[in-house]
């Protein structure tokens, strides 16, 4: 804070932009005036509100579906991300997405009867009849010769069927031309049921598969199931004898049943009770290999019957038709011929409990409380055919799907007091409730609704439509495919299909509206004439997106996992069908397949946005451009598109796949990083997610032990997987390089060319960069899977072997996104190409064939880089071998580093550590040094870091990351520094006068050093010698850097200021030391206002001394700058030390004030508008007035008046404090305070002492008059033991000269002013008198002949004279008794006489002195 050029400064509060006007007339008038002492502040108010949510600025999407569309696409205004990292984001926002799809209970809990119902030929069809396999004419032979009963049925999941002919079993593989019968013939009895179950674990044989429960009228006989992969993909089965056979004793078996853990229950039809057959491998002692268990009907309620039972009686004629198990929840469910379903929970190994029986009158209440009027499909008529139940995987609430002969679905969910506390599967539900009806589709002729705005059906329900009466036999399996055998009534020897799904097209795009309606798509299949079906089973496995209910029913994610997707058989008196459900591809694919011209497919293509959105539209034309989807011929597998509409779906996805969006801007500049992708881009990363989903998240291996104990690694997804997924990926990366010119995003300039403004520019190289981060990637997918299958085709468990704790631990967690898309993937399949390399080294195989090869396979993995790399380690293994001539090993070195130099960019950082460490341990300090800063080089080509490092570092900046690659291998450079300061201490340096090995090797390093051209490392390297406390090593360095260094963060560091002045006074460059300490006191640096203080001392000191190259006159300016500054911090430190003792001020605000003066300094206008004038600082207040040169007279002497008044105050308090303290405790009293005066005169003298004698700021005409006035008003005077001529001592003491002194007390005099009048003159009258005589006591001590005093001192004299000769009897109170006065006066008035001469003498100076 200085003012070189300017003598006279601004007067804090002087001008009306300054605070100060505001503090002299009214605090509210001050909005930055702060408050120092308790004051009620309100609030400032409500925080202001920002900008609006950035997506309502996008262009209005054409309809709702594309504003949600737009609304899911991945954020794009993160920037800086690798093309790879973008890539990754897409795909796992794409997956995101497609894992977010609503759970069963979303959309299950309304009454509806929507359906899209389409004919089974029809291109919209939601299944398909592939094949139907006919009954083999043996087994029609053996079922020609049936006497009593037959039953069929099928065992699809093992693609085999059944037929029993009395007391025989024949079992076949439908799938075969030509099966062979497997038989069980060794029954006496005839056969009643059959059923295929899952063995008890630890029983039977590993060979042991599944185990055949075949029930006769007297006995139930277990069979050993070993089933056996076929060529043609067929399975063959053998059947096996347990000796376990459990006769019935007057019961039977119809219904059977199994669980997962291989129980096995079963009923009959005489009662509705639930038995269970309990087997064990070996027969105990009191125990058989087989017993039965009834579960319903305990031994003890033979003696004590159900009180239902007294009451009502068991009922007539009730027994169980069908029985099903929830193993997900412990839980089984039975059928009985009364429409009554009843809820057991599987307890223990052999325990099983009723929780819930729900009759057909529950079920009626339940129905008329949730329908609000009555339906004909669901009155007492009705009755339950059958019942599925629904796992806790696909939905937590929903548990059961109860099929009533009306072709009604009831939806039911059950709950237990604990469901409301925590959400476990193993809880048995205590009731059961009704939650969704689903009405059979309409049964009367009405056109066709027109899809809503949301490609959705009208809200209305038909609970009236008889077109599924009568319903016979109903299946549902996961996530909601439904089979339904309707008999009509004029013809009930035949059955027709009725099967639906759910449109998880439409349910996906409904999530936008408050309630997700339950849409489904449905059709009518002939199964042929006279058909009766009589089994129905699933063929492929259980459809299971996710492994919860939230994402699980999402038949699009999956759709392209497996080719064969999801079949069902039935079977029928007339042979097995074979029913497909068809995905959304397939659907596609049909639709545009069977349109005829353009404009044809442009309607399929509306109709598909309408029902399902853009994106996926734009995604299922993608898939079907890429071979996806049905055929449309029988006989022929999936992905054999016909090229005419592989053709028409890629000018589906080229022309209706949107374009870039750019949201608008408030102001800002747009960016390629705001571009949202259009949506083809999105259909993309869609498609690309969901041929990658089954193994993007799942780890690359699994480890674990075979028989002997030894370590196995397999692949965690299987090969031909893999490999599966690797030829889609690599036929979407045909697609995209076939169409590239015709791509938008892909064409690259030929998009730019087309562009009408910056913005559409901008949008076009948005979409390029996203469209490309894909195509990198699917160039990853690629290339890591072929790294994964060549990992495999060699010996993993070796290469495992050789992998450090770290990497093997990397290993087992990498995942397949991380190997293809991030760095540490990447880095750790180099590890494992290194240790293949070194495995086939060892094995005599040579270095560049099998590098070749990786390189092949995947580049990405193996570049001719890394090859060079390879034998630069060959080079430095061959050089560490402990046999090998030092001269040798030295040229090894050497070459290894020119390698090492040459592949410098690519090199990671784990092979730099690795070599690094090996060259120290060699000792090869130089070359370790000189690798490192080579890398640092090669990492910023563009010498990006020194710009950010002269550009001062600039938070958030992108070249940051380039000053952190170099940081990395600076801190190599620093540990081979330390290695080679600790190996040569521990060694001599010279020998017989000649340096030692050590000694010449430190040289090499350190010249390496020295001599580098890399100024960042230099400014890194001082750094870092300032952090290691070297900094007399960093002083007594005499390059130019140094100073460049030292200078560059003076102004951003403390340290490193310091460190500069210390620099300059070294070599005696006291001007810019004192130049630097005055900057730094006056930084933003953290520095108290004391260590502010120390180094504006240490300026001016420097800064009056002379220095060579520097002017006076710039001397003298930045002397004048360091003293005016200094002035004002030792006021702004007064003011600290005062305000920090202050009582008035609350302690709350003691931080704020510390903060705000224990720092930088301050504006003399903050000091005193802020703190000096509110606090009543008045003695500091006139020192600011000193330093700022404020002249008003009248503001000084208000505020001398106000400091003297305070003074007395505050001793007059200390007074009243110490009497009270010496009346109550005497003996404990300290020292009495000083006088009033006494702490007056030490004001005085600070004041003017501080102010150097100011004159303006020390006025004795006005000050002194104040002073005495002070004295005789408050008998500061000999009345309480003072000199009473005090005041004239306090000036004379700070210099005031006589003359002028007795100038102001002759003006008192005559003025005879309040208190100086009448009586009150004697006192001035005695002033007089004792100064005149101490000024001619002066003149005579100085000995001068010329001395002499001028005419008017003598009229005083004589007046005073008068005066008191007139008022002789005047009492002078506290003062000389008048007589003594008097003679006072007529001896000071003779030697005055002696003196006076000639009135030659003006009286007009009133200075100082």
């Amino acid at each position: 804070m200085a003012f070189p050029q300017t003598p006279a400064h601004a007067v804090p509060g002087a001008f009306l932009h300054t605070p100060a006007v505001a503090s002299r007339f009214n605090a509210q008038q001050d909005p930055v005036r702060r408050r120092l002492f308790g004051e009620n502040v309100g609030n400032a108010g409500q925080v202001a509100r920002f900008g609006q949510d950035p997506a309502q600025n996008l262009d209005a999407p054409a309809d709702v579906a594309d504003e949600q569309a737009l609304r899911n696409l991945p954020a794009q205004n993160v920037p800086h991300l690798s093309p790879l990292t973008k890539a990754a984001t897409y795909i796992n926002d794409s997956l995101k997405r497609d894992s977010e799809y609503p759970q069963l209970d979303a959309y299950c809990r309304q009454i509806s009867s929507d359906y899209d119902l389409t004919h089974a030929d029809a291109a919209w069809a939601p299944f398909k009849k592939t094949h139907m396999y006919p009954i083999p004419q043996n087994v029609l032979e053996q079922f020609n010769r049936a006497e009593v009963s037959t039953v069929m049925g099928l065992f699809a999941e093992i693609n085999h069927a059944y037929v029993t002919i009395d007391n025989s079993l024949y079992l076949w593989d439908y799938t075969h031309p030509r099966p062979e019968l497997v038989g069980f013939e060794d029954s006496q009895h005839n056969i009643t049921a059959v059923k295929l179950v899952a063995p008890k674990p630890n029983v039977f044989n590993s060979v042991i598969t599944h185990i055949l429960v075949v029930a006769t009228v007297s006995e139930i006989t277990l069979l050993g199931v070993a089933t056996k992969d076929a060529p043609g993909g067929t399975k063959s089965i053998e059947l096996y004898g347990t000796k376990m056979t459990l006769h019935l004793k007057g019961t039977e078996a119809r219904v059977i049943a199994g669980a997962a853990d291989g129980r096995i229950f079963f009923a009959g039809h005489s009662d509705s009770d639930i038995y269970e057959l309990k087997y064990q491998q070996e027969e105990k002692w009191f125990t058989s290999r087989t017993e039965k268990i009834n579960h319903t009907y305990r031994p003890w309620s033979a003696a004590v019957p159900n009180p239902s039972q007294i009451l009502w009686g068991k009922p007539a004629d009730e027994h169980i038709v069908d029985i099903v198990v929830d193993d997900s929840r412990s839980l089984l469910y039975s059928l009985s011929n009364k429409s009554t379903v009843r809820t057991y929970h599987m307890e223990g190994p052999n325990k099983l409990t009723k929780v819930i029986e729900k009759t057909k009158d529950d079920f009626l209440r339940d129905i008329a409380h949730t329908l609000s009027t009555g339906s004909p499909l669901l009155n007492e008529r009705m009755s339950i055919v059958s019942i599925s139940p629904i796992s806790v995987v696909e939905d937590y609430k929903v548990h059961l799907m109860a099929l009533t002969n009306t072709g009604c679905r009831l939806f039911m969910s059950a709950t237990s007091a604990a469901s409301y506390m925590l959400n476990s599967s193993t809880q048995a539900p205590q009731s059961m409730q009704l939650q969704c009806i689903k009405f059979p589709p309409s049964d009367k002729q009405r056109p066709a609704p027109r899809l809503d705005r949301y490609g959705q059906l009208p809200d209305t329900v038909d609970i009236q439509s008889k077109s599924l009466e009568t319903s016979r036999l109903g299946v549902r399996f996961p996530p909601g495919y439904f089979l339904d055998f309707v008999t009509g009534p004029n013809n009930p020897d035949e059955d027709g299909l009725f099967v639906s799904a759910p449109d998880s097209g439409r349910i996906s795009l409904s999530r936008q509206m408050q309630s997700v309606r339950f849409s489904e798509h449905a059709a009518w299949i002939d199964l042929g004439t006279k058909s009766k079906a009589e089994d129905v089973g699933l063929i492929t496995r259980p459809f299971a997106a996710t492994g919860q209910p939230l994402g699980f029913g999402n038949e699009l994610a999956v759709q392209f996992d497996d080719p064969k997707g999801f079949e069902f058989a039935i079977l029928t008196n007339n042979g097995i069908h074979i029913i497909r459900r068809k995905r959304l591809v397939d659907i596609f694919s049909s639709a545009i397949r069977n349109v005829a011209g353009d404009e044809g497919v442009k309607a399929e293509v509306v109709k598909f946005r309408s029902a399902y959105g853009p994106i996926e539209t734009i995604t299922a034309a993608l898939a079907v451009a890429c071979r996806q989807g049905d055929n449309g011929r029988p006989g022929l597998g999936r992905g054999a598109v016909d090229q005419a509409t592989q053709d028409r779906a890629k000018q589906v996805y080229i022309t209706f796949g949107g374009h870039p969006r750019l949201p608008e801007q408030d102001g800002q500049a747009a960016t390629v990083e705001m571009v949202q992708p259009s949506t083809r881009h999105t259909a993309l990363a869609l498609y690309l997610s969901r041929l990658v989903r089954s193994l993007w998240n799942s780890r690359v291996i699994k480890s674990g032990t075979d028989a002997n104990g030894a370590l196995t690694i397999q692949s965690a997804i299987s090969i031909d997987k893999l490999k599966e997924v690797q030829a889609n990926v690599e036929s979407l990366r045909s697609f995209l390089d076939a169409n590239r010119p015709f791509i938008q995003g892909l064409s690259g300039p030929a998009d730019l060319r087309r562009a009408g403004s910056k913005q559409e520019e901008l949008g076009f190289q948005g979409e390029h960069q996203a469209m490309h981060a894909l195509e990198i990637l699917m160039m990853g997918i690629t290339e890591g899977i072929s790294f994964v299958t060549t990992l495999f085709d060699e010996r993993v468990t070796d290469i495992f072997a050789r992998l450090d704790d770290t990497s093997r631990q990397q290993l087992r967690d990498l995942t397949y996104e991380q190997l293809f898309s991030q760095d540490g993937g990447k880095e750790l399949a180099k590890v494992l190409v290194k240790a293949i390399v070194n495995r086939n080294i060892e094995n005599g195989s040579n270095v560049e064939t099998v590098a070749d090869a990786l390189r092949r396979k995947c580049g990405s993995f193996c570049s001719p880089d890394d090859v060079v790399i390879f034998k630069a380690q060959e080079q430095l293994k061959r050089a560490s071998e402990p046999s090998i001539n030092p001269n040798t090993s030295r040229t090894l070195l050497h070459e290894s580093l020119r390698l090492f130099e040459k592949v410098a960019r690519s090199l990671t950082q784990t092979n730099l550590e690795s070599a690094i460490e090996q060259y120290v341990a060699l000792r090869y300090y130089a070359g370790a040094i000189q690798l490192c800063l080579v890398v640092a080089n090669e990492r910023d080509r563009g010498n990006a870091a020194f710009s950010w490092v002269s550009d001062g570092k600039p938070p958030g900046d992108p070249r940051a990351k380039f000053y952190n690659d170099r940081r990395v291998c600076y801190e190599l450079v620093y540990r081979v520094l330390l290695d080679l300061d600790d190996a040569s201490s521990r060694e001599p340096e010279i020998i017989d006068g000649k340096p030692t090995l050590i000694a010449t090797k430190r040289a090499e390093a350190y010249d390496v050093v020295s001599n580098s051209p890399d100024e960042v490392f230099h400014f890194d390297l001082y750094e870092w010698y300032i952090q290691q406390g070297w900094t007399d090593r960093l002083l007594n360095i005499s390059s130019p850097h140094v100073t460049t260094f030292l200078r560059r963060l003076a102004s951003k560091d403390i340290e490193h200021a310091d460190l500069l002045c210390r620099f300059y006074t070294m070599r005696a460059q006291y001007f810019a030391a004192a130049k630097v300490q005055a900057d730094l006191a006056q930084s933003d640096f953290p520095i108290s206002i004391k260590d502010r203080l120390t180094l504006l001392s240490k300026a001016k000191t420097n800064a009056s001394v002379m220095t060579t190259g520097v002017s006076r006159q710039e001397q003298q300016l930045l002397n004048h700058d360091v003293t005016e500054l200094l002035e004002v911090a030792h006021i702004q430190d007064d003011l600290l030390e005062r305000l920090k003792v202050d009582s008035r001020i609350p302690p709350e605000r003691q931080p704020e004030i510390n903060a705000a003066l224990d720092g930088k300094i301050q504006p003399l206008s903050e000091l005193f508008n802020g703190y000096a004038d509110q606090a009543g600082y008045y003695d500091l207040c006139l020192l600011i007035f000193h330093v700022a040169d404020y002249r008003t007279p009248t503001t000084i002497a208000q505020t001398w008046s106000n400091l003297i008044q305070q003074t007395h105050e505050n001793v007059a308090e200390q007074w009243a404090v110490y009497n009270e303290e010496l009346r109550g405790r005497p003996a404990q009293v300290g020292n009495a305070p000083p006088q009033p005066y006494e702490v007056l005169v030490t004001q005085l003298q600070d004041i003017c002492h501080r102010s150097s004698n100011d004159s303006f700021i020390f006025p004795v005409p006005t000050l002194l008059p104040e002073v005495c006035r002070y004295a005789f008003e408050n008998a500061q005077d000999g009345r309480i033991g003072a000199d009473v001529h005090w005041p004239i001592a306090a000036f004379l003491t700070l210099g005031v000269n006589y003359d002028l002194v007795v100038r102001v007390l002759e003006q008192m005099f005559e003025a005879q002013e309040v208190p100086f009048r009448g009586a009150g003159r004697a006192r001035m009258v005695e002033w007089i008198t004792h100064t005149v005589g101490l000024w001619i006591r002066d003149l005579g001590r100085n000995g001068r002949p010329e001395a002499r005093l001028d005419p008017w001192v003598g009229e005083l004299m004589a007046e005073c004279d008068n005066w008191v000769s007139e008022n002789g009897r005047i009492n002078n109170e506290g003062g000389a008794d008048i007589r003594d006065i008097a003679r006072a006066v007529k001896d000071v008035r003779r030697a005055v006489d002696g003196l006076v001469v000639s009135p030659v003498a003006s009286r007009s100076s009133m200075g100082f002195y």
